[in-house]
């Protein structure tokens, strides 16, 4: 308790054990460290004990941070899109930009090996202002009617400079805000809430549209449709892969659609791969559909 307020906290803890892991104290400080890093690149809040693959995964990791560094410049990454249709009509009416990485050597890098160790670097605001300017300037050039999502890190909200990269991007491609959908995770929001708010507030005013990501997956949704404005939420994938064939999934979903629709939001349903799984979600009301496939598109 501080000042009548409970204030929650946790620990990441890594152990090395003496003899086992060394008898030097230095040796054993340092491979504790590398199991601290281990607890923390899985999640927080957890105990890690150390062992020898920890070292090589930890250098590994570095190595792709270094990697990362010369990504851009060395032209390693690429942008493909997946659709976004129209339940009613069938129609796409957007695009969602994915980021692709080739590595010279090693070749396609999967996203969930260098996205979160770019956002452990803090590379991730150079690359996510890279994203922003080159899908901007690729949606530029698609009919009007074809809007553009993208999603952002809680990093780049971090860094204080996603405002002037949002603004930068759209000034430099001519793309009309209107056509412009930013997504947000809840964990981003969960990281900064009182400045992401701030910031999020900062962004419509340039006439773009705010899109919560991965609704319902983990943390207080409720609360933050309450503390902003969003435009859409964007329906996880989790829910939409039991889609009638689980009874929960197919009431918690409905509730999702049920709740948006009342607050006057668009719905969306990320990784929809079969007709029952449309059907049921026209059934529901839900707007649009994320296919799984993507496409590469100009660069």
């Amino acid at each position: 308790m501080i000042d009548d307020r409970v204030v929650a906290t946790t620990a990441s803890i890594g152990v090395a054990v003496c003899p086992h892991d060394s008898i030097d104290a230095d040796e054993l400080s340092r491979a504790a460290a590398i199991a601290l890093a281990a607890a923390k690149s899985e999640g927080c809040d957890t105990c890690r004990l150390y062992a020898a693959e920890m070292a090589e995964n930890l250098s590994a990791r570095c190595q792709i941070g270094r990697d990362l560094a010369r990504a851009i410049s060395d032209d390693q990454l690429t942008l493909h899109y997946q659709p976004l249709f129209s339940i009613g009509t069938g129609h796409i009416v957007g695009f969602e930009a994915l980021l692709r990485r080739n590595h010279p050597e090693r070749g396609r890098i999967p996203p969930a090996e260098f996205i979160p160790i770019a956002e452990e670097t803090g590379l991730i605001v150079a690359i996510g202002r890279w994203v922003l300017n080159c899908a901007c300037a690729d949606a530029a050039r698609w009919p009007a009617d074809c809007r553009l999502a993208v999603n952002l890190s809680a990093v780049q909200f971090r860094a204080m400079s996603l405002v002037d990269d949002v603004r930068s991007a759209l000034e430099d491609s001519g793309l009309d805000p209107r056509r412009l959908e930013l997504e947000v995770t809840e964990t981003a929001l969960l990281s900064g809430t009182e400045r992401t708010i701030g910031q999020l507030r900062e962004l419509h005013t340039l006439g773009l549209s705010i899109a919560m990501d991965d609704f319902g997956t983990g943390y207080p949704s409720l609360g933050y449709l309450r503390q902003f404005a969003f435009d859409r939420i964007k329906i996880d994938r989790s829910f939409v892969a039991r889609l009638g064939s689980d009874l929960d999934s197919d009431t918690l979903v409905e509730a999702m659609v049920s709740l948006a629709r009342c607050l006057g939001v668009e719905t969306t349903a990320k990784g929809v791969e079969t007709r029952r799984q449309l059907e049921a979600l026209r059934a529901m009301g839900c707007d649009e559909a994320r296919a799984s496939c993507s496409v590469r598109y100009g660069r």
